[in-house]
């Protein structure tokens, strides 16, 4: 393919737009406060029954996104192998986009008593989408030059942001106001909102595979593929056993992300249980934190220009600390919010320092960035495994999911030991 075509661009970054929707609508805000809300309708309380099992229905959906990260992280090395030596990135490409586009669609006929198609739609959209973004991000150098990765990269996540925010807005207002568009209750127009985010997806990234083609690299057979992306892996691990400075920050980012992941992903359904908040504000809460979090990452950015990054991610470490604790207290709707708008200053900067300290960290000269940021991409994952995990299983024992948010501090506070080890030298 032509570098740096704008046509070719344009097509990628919509990707991003398509995807996205997903990520904010489903993961995030109306899936599960939906999911909540009429389990505990029809099961006449929190526990559900489960392929037979009793179970709470919100540690059910805690166990379940461990378990797509889980499957996630196995099957990523094998995908990642194939996105670099195999030349199928776009047909994968686009069966992941279909499959969790066709999950999504799929929870339309979620109503309560069928938790069984819920949660497997649910594990199902998570490997689309997250399988999907493999194949995405390894178009990058195909279609631009080097000097345009930051720009051309931002421009996608841009997108990304704009879109999702724009059909949540969309969403919101249907869920708050059924009537003004015909439906009965906010029960339907939350179903009609994961037909629209399937459709979306599906829709939108037509556009990716019309544009983008495939770029000939390897007839290795499918077999020498998957091997290949288990050898880089261990290649990585190997090396970075010799290298404390990256030993020790993936350590770190392995507890923080657990933390902030887990936060992401079950903040919604934390308001609904533990403070009855109507799907309209839990809904608005998680698009504040999604605001804010644009602030915040530009306001860390700012923080690490003058200060460093080493300090810029010790403060926000020690602010996700404060707001783990702060959450056991949290009791109304404005508490929520102020909690809520903190999450967001720190959620974005810590993620966006988090991916440029590892870059600088990386060994001088490294060519096999690729492998080395597959390795950081499987860390990722399994912190979101057992950051979901623990905090499912801590409720499930306790019975109070405020504790399982206070005992998140705790991955910070080791997180935040093993990063004040490092030495962070600026980028050259």
């Amino acid at each position: 393919m032509e570098l740096n075509n704008k046509k070719i661009i344009n097509a990628w970054c919509y990707f991003d737009w398509a995807n996205s929707a997903y990520s904010l609508v489903i993961t995030s805000t109306i899936f599960p406060v939906y999911y909540n809300q009429v389990t505990r309708n029809f099961f006449q309380g929190d526990t559900v029954k489960f392929f037979g099992f009793d179970i709470t229905n919100s540690v059910l959906y805690s166990y379940s996104l461990s378990f797509s990260f889980l499957l996630i992280a196995c099957i990523s090395p094998f995908l990642s192998s194939i996105s670099d030596y195999g030349g199928k990135k776009k047909p994968f490409m686009r069966f992941f986009t279909t499959l969790g586009a066709l999950a999504c669609i799929a929870m339309f006929f979620f109503t309560g008593e069928n938790v069984e198609l819920a949660i497997i739609c649910s594990i199902l959209a998570s490997v689309g989408y997250a399988g999907g973004l493999v194949f995405y991000n390894a178009f990058l150098p195909e279609i631009v030059s080097p000097d345009r990765y930051d720009s051309v990269s931002a421009r996608g996540f841009s997108m990304g942001y704009f879109g999702s925010v724009l059909l949540l807005i969309f969403n919101l207002a249907m869920v708050m106001s059924p009537q003004t568009f015909g439906l009965e209750n906010g029960g339907l127009a939350s179903r009609i909102s994961f037909v629209m985010v399937g459709l979306w997806w599906f829709g939108f990234s037509q556009i990716t595979f019309y544009h983008l083609k495939d770029r000939s690299k390897s007839d290795l057979p499918m077999a020498n593929l998957l091997s290949k992306g288990l050898k880089e892996l261990k290649k990585v691990f190997q090396a970075v056993q010799t290298q404390r400075q990256v030993k020790y920050f993936l350590i770190s980012y392995f507890f923080s992300n657990a933390g902030v992941q887990t936060v992401m992903y079950l903040a919604a359904t934390f308001g609904e249980k533990e403070l009855h908040l109507p799907s309209g504000k839990l809904i608005a809460t998680v698009l504040i934190i999604q605001i804010v979090a644009i602030l915040g990452a530009y306001l860390s950015a700012k923080l690490s220009e003058k200060k460093g990054n080493k300090f810029a991610v010790m403060v926000l470490m020690l602010i996700w600390i404060a707001n783990c604790l702060a959450s056991y207290f949290v009791q109304t709707d404005i508490h929520f919010y102020f909690l809520a708008t903190a999450v967001g200053l720190v959620m974005g900067g810590i993620q966006s320092l988090s991916r440029a300290t590892y870059s600088k960290l990386l060994p001088e000269n490294t060519k096999d960035t690729t492998s080395y940021f597959s390795f950081y991409d499987v860390v990722d994952k399994f912190a979101v495994v057992i950051g979901t995990a623990s905090y499912g299983l801590i409720e499930q024992i306790t019975g109070d999911m405020r504790l399982s948010s206070v005992s998140l501090a705790l991955y910070f506070v080791i997180s935040l030991f093993f990063f004040s080890q490092i030495k962070v030298e600026p980028a050259k």
